[in-house]
């Protein structure tokens, strides 16, 4: 009778302990969602960029296009200097998965061509910040730096062609041929300044954003060199083109055309490289 006793009040206290744990659960479930949106803004941070990655820079420029840019390289008849000059240099980095870069430098009876290509992948540090954000912010920051003047109408329509050179040259045939800053002697304006229609300007087609930038340093008594910039931007990776040409004649000026159309049609390359 003893036995029969104990059993019954045991179970009835295991009962208890169990109702207890049930209750316990019940409330913490309530107090977990008192606030259910502490723990969605806690979790939320920026999307990642596209690219996680870059290109290996030297060899991101094929045989033909040096040969566009760099004419010298033709004119090089040794096989290893040649393969040299193909191979270009690559630029000092510390971070090869956030930034490349590869200098080409070639001398022909003509001139002197230089030619940079840089990558650089943009990180954002802040949850909040996205990294194509972030690009953004960099790139707005160097299409400041390039100061680049107010859009005209025929600056307008020359952005709008082809990167491909012989669409280019359709579209604006007489430009650099007419224009005052490719002849030297008195009255030559700014070096500075660039044939009508080819001045520093946004380009549209290129990447999510791009601009060009096109300077001329010297005087006519002196050899004058003409530096062209074409930087872009597509998702979080920044792409800067420059291009340098110096004639080895004193008096001649680089053509601005057909420097932009080649370090133009460069860049569309690149960036369907990039998209691929």
């Amino acid at each position: 009778m003893q036995r029969k006793a104990y059993v019954p009040g045991t179970a009835a206290l295991l009962v208890a302990l169990l109702a207890g744990c049930t209750s316990g659960s019940a409330d913490s479930g309530t107090t977990d969602d008192a606030n259910p949106g502490e723990a969605g803004t806690a979790t939320a941070v920026a999307q990642p960029g596209k690219y996680r990655t870059l290109p290996e820079p030297c060899g991101a420029v094929g045989h033909g296009t040096l040969d566009s840019l760099l004419p010298g390289i033709r004119q090089i008849t040794d096989p290893e200097q040649r393969e040299a000059a193909y191979a270009g240099d690559a630029t000092l980095t510390y971070d090869t998965d956030r930034k490349v870069g590869c200098r080409w430098k070639v001398e022909s009876t003509d001139a002197t061509d230089h030619l940079l290509v840089d990558f650089e992948r943009v990180v954002s540090y802040d949850n909040a910040v996205s990294d194509d954000s972030q690009a953004q912010t960099i790139f707005a920051t160097k299409e400041t730096a390039a100061d680049l003047p107010e859009p005209t109408a025929s600056a307008t329509a020359s952005e709008s062609a082809s990167p491909d050179s012989t669409a280019a040259d359709s579209a604006t045939p007489s430009v650099t041929p007419s224009s005052p800053s490719s002849t030297s002697g008195s009255g030559s304006p700014s070096p500075t300044a660039s044939p009508t229609g080819l001045e520093p300007r946004a380009l549209s087609g290129l990447g999510d954003e791009a601009f060009l930038d096109d300077a001329l340093s010297g005087s006519g008594s002196t050899a004058q060199q003409r530096t062209v910039t074409v930087v872009f931007r597509t998702s979080n990776v920044i792409v800067t083109i420059e291009y340098e040409e110096q004639p080895a004649t004193v008096g001649v000026v680089p053509d601005s055309q057909k420097m932009q159309d080649r370090a133009r049609k460069l860049a569309a390359q690149l960036a369907d490289s990039l998209n691929g």
